[in-house]
């Protein structure tokens, strides 16, 4: 199935989405092109945004609605029993990393530190703030983009910074934040669906 049937398929579920349309498109493309690459996909976000790069991990990390292919080499036993994956990392786990940082350092550096530490040129880092203006998630991005990395978002309607630092910005059409994550988790399963086909 193309990848395209499937945001079709979003917007018409999700008819206030139509505007974002192209920006979700292009964030999938991004993420294709690292993916095939070797790159990775590195989340980011605080809060309920937080348990979304959690959430978005955990879809890549395994099967989502499609069997992916494994790598060759595996054995039967190993093979039987896996499921094949994109490689993603939820900047919100580490919580030896967390506290440590949030002790010793200034916290609105936390996922700059680990882009910093994990990222690498190709690799794709995703930031999600519902109002755009999450410090720490921007500046993230600033170190995403000075090591090479492509860099996308996904905020509210009116962007804040992020809408004006990443590459990609997916504003969906809301304000306020719960009904912001609300229609954050159908576009990034949408792009889970993308991304399998």
């Amino acid at each position: 199935m193309k990848a395209e049937h499937h945001l079709n398929e979003l917007i018409t579920n999700h008819p206030e989405l139509a505007n974002c349309r192209n920006s979700i498109l292009s964030a999938a493309q991004v993420m294709k092109a690292s993916l095939d690459a070797g790159g990775k996909l590195l989340i980011c976000g605080n809060g309920g945004s937080g348990a979304d790069a959690e959430h978005w991990a955990g879809e890549l990390l395994k099967r989502f609605c499609t069997l992916r292919p494994l790598p060759k080499g595996l054995p039967p036993e190993l093979a039987a029993e896996l499921e094949g994956a994109f490689p993603a990392i939820p900047l919100t786990a580490f919580s030896s990393f967390q506290s440590a940082w949030a002790n010793d350092r200034n916290s609105d550096f936390n996922f700059a530190q680990l882009v910093n530490a994990l990222g690498r040129r190709g690799d794709v880092l995703i930031g999600l703030s519902t109002s755009g203006s999450a410090k720490n998630v921007n500046h993230a991005v600033t170190a995403a983009k000075a090591l090479g990395l492509k860099t996308v978002g996904l905020t509210g309607a009116k962007g804040g910074s992020l809408a004006a630092a990443a590459d990609v910005v997916i504003k969906v059409p809301a304000a306020e934040t719960f009904k912001v994550q609300e229609l954050h988790l159908p576009v990034y399963h949408c792009i889970c669906q993308m991304l399998d086909a």
